[in-house]
């Protein structure tokens, strides 16, 4: 009995178990891998100085559209990819930051939170593409 009870435990563990294959799963987004670091010294990012600012990166082979940046507690960072993740990339998925929100341009309803990357409103279903971030210093380090 004691095995049984055991195994039904683990069985109920193991599906929980998850590692970050959302990034492959999303049929939408293509997957590329990058780079980046962030100088917080320099005035462009001094917005990322102070807790719940934001910063958006257009630069070229900086994630798909882009990466939207936001400090949560100036220890706790996240970085999302800028394009919708419910649509393929065109010429209108680069989503629209506005405070906590990202919105889409394309004609839809599809709104996100930056903080936690969850879609609010809009069709889908599909989360925003977390990117890995971490600080050190004064140093943001952003990699897919």
């Amino acid at each position: 009995m004691k095995k049984i009870i055991l195994i039904l435990c683990l069985s109920l563990l193991i599906p929980s178990c998850s590692n970050d294959d959302s990034r492959s799963s999303n049929p939408n987004l293509p997957s590329i891998g990058f780079n980046h670091t962030v100088n917080l010294d320099l005035p462009q990012f001094n917005n990322l100085k102070f807790p719940n600012n934001s910063e958006v990166i257009t630069t070229d082979g900086v994630g798909i559209k882009g990466v939207v940046i936001y400090n949560i507690d100036n220890t706790l960072y996240s970085a999302f990819e800028l394009s919708d993740p419910n649509i393929t990339p065109s010429n209108c998925s680069a989503l629209k930051v506005m405070g906590i929100r990202a919105e889409s341009n394309c004609g839809n309803d599809n709104a996100y939170e930056i903080i936690n990357g969850l879609q609010l409103e809009g069709e889908g279903g599909y989360p925003l593409l977390r990117y890995q971030i971490r600080r050190e210093g004064n140093t943001l380090f952003i990699s897919n």
